[in-house]
């Protein structure tokens, strides 16, 4: 048996600007028991040549390297199957582990055995510099469920699992569980945790994790992603009640109108997002709405979000969504100076 309890595996792809920061803070925390494996899916820039580094110097890093790229879920499943610990730790490959993170993470495995922990993460900006979020979890302290508490589970989690970065499962219930019917959804980790319950299932409100926020490989297809992807994946999961599922996300949020707006003011919704997504898709009388905001003029919605999102003195993601804005092609000086009212957001 391997006397690995923890292997932290990075899937990876043309990150070679920021991999090197993400290595350098988890090989800080490194200590018997815990290994580092990282897949690169076939990276074109100089990805192999930083984490080769890394792997000369330190010798719980293992590196692979495939040979053509096979989609993130694949690269992940890959990548825990590479692995030799006891539990996986998922982690991203431009975020940061905060100090302690990793000891912090070791002792609930040992004194809590579950088969899934969840941690929080707090948000920053692309540079890192300035905090966005402090946390994402609704709650503080430590949270625990058993299989007949999938509802609940679904409630509190759902959200921040979102984010692969703060899953550290089991790889024996990894890997027992389906995951090629979840490639191409983007959350394959989302898919192997919900498909059926889990014995013993943790959420953490602490935040080990750092975010690098607006940083995402797929920041393009945002529209796509949470307008379809995202709900489709958690509205298909059978066993679960509707009301959990609507905690996580609406079945239909292009039918909101703050979610129009904000996709139009960060550049993620127009024109090409009307034809490619709704101009065969039954919508009724919600067609007209969707048509005034592909082609209401981008600059007056980024001034019109960034003011509504000024007036606004609470919301989970506020901050996040001025980021969004501030880094939008549809950004101009005014709307940067709302920004600049509330957060000393950087330009990316």
């Amino acid at each position: 048996m391997s006397d690995i309890k923890l292997s932290i595996c990075i899937a990876t792809f043309k990150r070679g600007d920021f991999i090197a920061e993400t290595l350098q803070c988890v090989c800080d925390q490194l200590q018997p028991g815990v290994e580092i494996v990282v897949l690169d899916g076939a990276s074109p820039d100089n990805t192999e040549a930083v984490v080769s580094e890394f792997a000369c110097n330190w010798p719980q890093l293992r590196y692979y390297r495939e040979t053509a790229n096979s989609g993130i879920d694949a690269d992940y499943d890959k990548v825990v199957s590479y692995a030799e610990g006891e539990y996986v730790w998922l982690m991203t490959d431009d975020d940061l582990l905060v100090k302690g993170a990793v000891p912090r993470v070791l002792k609930l495995l040992e004194t809590e055995n579950p088969d899934l922990l969840v941690v929080d993460s707090e948000v920053r900006d692309r540079t890192m510099d300035q905090l966005l979020q402090c946390r994402r979890f609704e709650f503080d302290g430590m949270r625990t469920y058993g299989e007949t508490d999938c509802d609940q589970l679904l409630a509190d989690g759902g959200d921040v699992l979102s984010f692969i970065g703060g899953t550290i499962i089991r790889r024996s219930e990894w890997l027992a569980r389906d995951r090629t019917s979840y490639y191409g959804t983007l959350f394959v980790h989302v898919g192997v945790i919900l498909q059926k319950p889990i014995k013993k299932a943790i959420l953490l409100g602490e935040s080990l994790i750092q975010i690098r926020f607006g940083n995402a490989m797929w920041s393009a297809r945002g529209f796509e992603i949470w307008m379809f992807k995202w709900p489709q994946l958690i509205w298909g999961f059978p066993g679960y009640s509707d009301a959990a599922k609507a905690k996580v996300t609406p079945r239909e949020p292009w039918r909101m109108v703050r979610k129009l707006l904000g996709f139009r003011a960060n550049g993620s919704y127009g024109r090409h997002e009307y034809k490619s997504h709704f101009s065969d898709r039954t919508v009724g009388a919600w067609r007209l709405v969707l048509l005034v905001f592909a082609f209401f003029p981008g600059h007056i919605a980024n001034l019109t979000a960034m003011t509504l999102l000024l007036l606004s003195r609470h919301g989970r993601y506020r901050a996040a969504c001025f980021a969004l804005a501030w880094n939008s092609r549809f950004s101009n000086a005014i709307s940067r100076f709302f920004a600049r009212r509330s957060y000393r957001i950087h330009p990316a």
